[in-house]
């Protein structure tokens, strides 16, 4: 199946600490549960998994300096 027919998108989660997480997936659900197999279940608790953006990976260096 190609990736093409699913497609994936970037999603900005903000952080406990004023800074944003970048994720990838098909939703911010998927995005979410992409970041838990690489994060540790405390990194996890800083992510507010209720605010997020969808931005457009064009526009990603506009963020660079909200990464956290």
């Amino acid at each position: 199946m190609s990736s093409f027919s699913n497609p994936h998108y970037m999603y900005l989660f903000s952080l406990k600490n004023g800074k944003k997480r970048l994720a990838y997936g098909q939703s911010p659900e998927d995005a979410l549960m992409i970041l838990s197999y690489r994060l540790s279940a405390e990194e996890m608790d800083e992510i507010l998994k209720d605010d997020f953006e969808k931005i457009n990976q064009r526009k990603l260096q506009e963020h660079v300096d909200q990464l956290g």
